[in-house]
């Protein structure tokens, strides 16, 4: 695998107090071919990304984490990408832990960075929004992952041609695992550290817009 075929996508809402941090963890990490989707950000993410060499691409209006990942993988695959990672623009992910999911994508479509594997030191809020999202996505989907919420993932060139994002906001992960499901995908899940920071758990899913996501999630099964 050359690293030239991966290409790192960071979806990106009013991130300028992190967002340099992040390129830079990701770029030492040895990846060049970054891709920063800024969903109509406030503030200065758009500039300090560029000044980071990062492609830059802006929603004219705030969509959501899903319509910006969405976005992000698009225009990867436009640019000949064999492989789309997707990583928090909020710095609670280690890029150097990329390799660690690459490792697995010769052999599977998608490869989850699951925090829940090991858990310890996880917030008790967020182990149960992951819990009842993992429900709710095997009740649905009939597909079950232990952190079916993670935004750290591998897409192989298969599952970047196949998979289909149409939830604009955090429900989209549990849309994604639907679409492996659907789409007969290979996938498997790897364990991974998140930093947890005053910062960084202020983003994010929360206890009201999660149930605000399964909401979505209920219309969506019942309306296509």
């Amino acid at each position: 695998m050359s690293m030239k075929d991966v290409f790192v996508v960071i979806p990106a809402y009013n991130e300028g107090k992190v967002i340099s941090s992040v390129l830079q963890k990701i770029k030492k990490a040895g990846f060049s071919n970054i891709i920063v989707v800024d969903d109509c950000s406030k503030d200065n993410t758009a500039l300090l990304a560029k000044k980071q060499q990062a492609r830059v691409v802006k929603h004219s209006l705030n969509r959501g984490a899903g319509a910006a990942t969405k976005t992000g993988i698009d225009a990867a695959k436009e640019l000949g990408a064999h492989y789309v990672v997707t990583i928090d623009a909020d710095g609670q992910h280690d890029p150097a832990e990329i390799e660690r999911l690459l490792k697995k994508a010769p052999k599977y479509d998608v490869v989850i960075g699951s925090r829940m594997i090991n858990s310890k030191g996880m917030p008790i809020s967020r182990k149960i929004l992951n819990w009842g999202g993992s429900i709710i996505t095997f009740l649905f989907y009939g597909i079950h992952v232990r952190d079916s919420q993670s935004g750290f993932k591998v897409f192989n060139r298969k599952a970047i041609e196949n998979i289909e994002i149409k939830f604009d906001r955090f429900e989209f992960c549990s849309e994604v695992l639907h679409e492996i499901q659907k789409k007969k995908l290979t996938y498997t899940e790897v364990p991974i550290s998140v930093i947890y920071t005053e910062y960084s758990l202020s983003k994010g899913q929360h206890i009201s817009n999660g149930f605000r996501m399964i909401f979505r999630m209920i219309q969506r099964f019942f309306v296509p």
